[in-house]
């Protein structure tokens, strides 16, 4: 996860968030962005998967 994050990331807001590690929801908060870009970069997929399981997500962990 983090690596799909820090490449949709600069590199200054990488720095910044290196600095904020310590925070107790920081992993769950990257882990949550790589979900929702990688969600985005994969729509057609998921949209076509959807059509024979209708309501189907994939699922956030």
């Amino acid at each position: 996860m983090y690596i799909a994050y820090s490449a949709i990331q600069g590199q200054d807001d990488l720095n910044q968030q290196h600095s904020n590690l310590h925070h107790p929801n920081h992993e769950q908060l990257i882990r949550y962005y790589a979900y929702v870009e990688t969600c985005t970069k994969y729509s057609k997929e998921i949209a076509a998967i959807q059509k024979y399981l209708p309501g189907w997500t994939p699922t956030f962990r």
